[in-house]
């Protein structure tokens, strides 16, 4: 099969791991120099769909950056179905998926479902931005986010990019919502 370029926008924005213990990977990414961490704890995905049923799972997410690509830490914290879920059951730990972010979510979704790949786990997060997993064959990684840009989410990856530029070390984890 071909494929165009064109499917998704722009480079790859980040990469993102499930982990057992959201503290102790934080750890192990400072310990490398990545840092300062934002953590979102206990974050309910309300109006998520997984594989065609709702769900609400609930993630604790970490984002630093290294450079210009952002790396994101995911525990889910309950046994809703989710495409977490599914990697952790399937005895996955670690790297998960890479995101791309869209200003056009719709026509970067329509684009993707055009070339075979369908949505199995997409959601809202109760309004804040759309984000959808993409199942593309497990030729990158389990499956592929794409996230919307929106005044919200831009936001959010423009602070943590900016927190890590000339980081000296301090305040290691930071804390919001």
């Amino acid at each position: 099969m071909s494929i165009s370029t064109s499917v998704f926008p722009g480079p790859i924005r980040q990469n993102a791991y499930i982990v057992a213990d959201l503290q102790a990977d934080i750890g192990k990414w400072l310990s490398m120099g990545i840092g300062p961490w934002i953590v979102l704890p206990s974050f309910a995905q309300v109006e998520s769909v997984y594989r065609g049923e709702a769900t609400a799972p609930v993630v604790s997410i970490a984002f630093a950056n290294s450079g210009e690509l952002q790396i994101e830490l995911i525990q889910q914290e309950d046994e809703s179905p989710s495409i977490y879920k599914e990697f952790a059951d399937a005895g996955g730990v670690g790297f998960h998926h890479v995101a791309f972010w869209s200003e056009d979510y719709d026509s970067t979704i329509a684009r993707a479902q055009s070339v075979g790949w369908p949505v199995v786990h997409h959601g809202s997060g109760g309004g804040i931005a759309k984000f959808a997993y993409l199942d593309t064959g497990g030729f990158t990684s389990t499956v592929v986010e794409v996230m919307e840009l929106n005044p919200t989410t831009t936001w959010m990856t423009t602070m943590v990019r900016e927190a890590a530029r000339g980081w000296d070390g301090s305040d290691p984890i930071r804390m919001i919502g």
